[in-house]
């Protein structure tokens, strides 16, 4: 049986489908960048940024993490053209509320032993400082050798807030 969330898919999709006339764009984004951000919800990149459909790719995951998004970005960069980076955390991150010990306990504490067991090296990542992150961010992206030189890079902090966004690096 399908949940509430399911029906409502089906139902704003049907909606969005009706109205749907860009089944002509390209594969690589048109304006050759990314937007690397947070999974947040309370943050709608496309419209935050003004990106629209078919310009750039968005790569979402917890904290903004380039670490974990690094397949992402070489796909986007060595088979989809893509020329520059925009990396963007934001105010409020819940990665600034837990430790990588604390994720590890509550693992264990709510899925058991061979769950712990299963991400015992995993590291989740955790933030201790929003700017100290954009930076350490951005130096592990222009340090990568799967970054090339002429790709630009930029780090930001979007103000979930105020809607505002500022550069750090």
């Amino acid at each position: 049986m399908a949940s509430t969330i399911q029906k409502s898919l089906v139902e704003k999709n049907a909606e969005y489908a009706n109205q749907f006339s860009q089944g002509h764009l390209a594969l690589p984004p048109a304006k050759q960048y990314l937007v690397l951000t947070c999974m947040d919800a309370r943050i709608d990149p496309a419209a935050a940024f003004g990106i629209d459909l078919g310009d750039a790719h968005v790569i979402r995951n917890a904290g903004a993490s380039a670490k974990d998004a690094q397949r992402s970005i070489i796909i986007s960069e060595q088979l989809l053209g893509t020329k520059e980076i925009l990396l963007v955390k934001h105010t409020g991150c819940g990665m600034l509320t837990f430790s990588n010990e604390d994720a590890h306990g509550l693992v264990e504490k709510n899925l058991g032993p061979s769950a712990a067991a299963e991400i015992a090296t995993l590291d989740f990542l955790t933030i201790s400082d929003l700017e100290g992150a954009v930076r350490e961010d951005i130096g592990f992206l222009k340090r990568s050798a799967t970054v090339p030189d002429d790709v630009t890079v930029s780090g930001w902090i979007y103000e979930v807030e105020t809607g505002k966004v500022r550069q750090v690096v």
